[in-house]
């Protein structure tokens, strides 16, 4: 499965961007968006916010699970109290369908919307969030600020590959 993670700023600005494959299953950890598809996954995040705005108010979670779906994409939303967006844009592989059924219970690439699938996102949101405020707590950091620091992309990277 591809992964295109994003955190969302209160002003609709990407703060961070960070595209990964899965770890599990044999997985090397390499994103496979098609090429003339890899384009679009700014587009697809960008165009879930209004559908996390009309959820956010409607639930008092901050892990909205999966929000939205584009063609073969799935879109979860993690939120903050700062009301900074967490977006895990998910693709399953083109191949999902013809995996094993006795593989597939302990993969979480074969799909999306699986509550294993939907704990493993939200672990890995959790995770990042830590990791998050952590980075935020900086007194060098302003609010909706771009985050640029190599150890919150390596612990972004670490959680990636610990739970997707």
């Amino acid at each position: 499965m591809s992964y295109y993670f994003v955190i969302v700023g209160t002003q609709d600005n990407p703060l961070f961007e960070y595209e990964f494959g899965t770890s599990k299953a044999g997985g090397d950890g390499q994103a496979r968006f098609p090429e003339q598809a890899r384009h679009m996954n700014q587009f697809i995040v960008h165009s879930s916010l209004d559908i996390v705005e009309e959820v956010q108010w409607g639930t008092g979670q901050m892990y909205l699970k999966c929000i939205d779906r584009f063609f073969n994409n799935y879109v979860s939303c993690f939120l903050t109290g700062g009301n900074v967006k967490f977006m895990l844009l998910h693709q399953p592989p083109s191949s999902a369908s013809t995996i094993n059924p006795r593989s597939s219970t302990s993969t979480i690439a074969a799909n999306p919307t699986s509550p294993q699938t939907e704990e493993a996102v939200r672990a890995f949101m959790l995770e990042v969030y830590e990791s998050w405020v952590k980075t935020i707590m900086s007194p060098f950091y302003q609010v909706n600020m771009e985050v640029r620091s190599p150890v919150f992309r390596q612990r972004v990277a670490a959680a990636g590959r610990k739970y997707l």
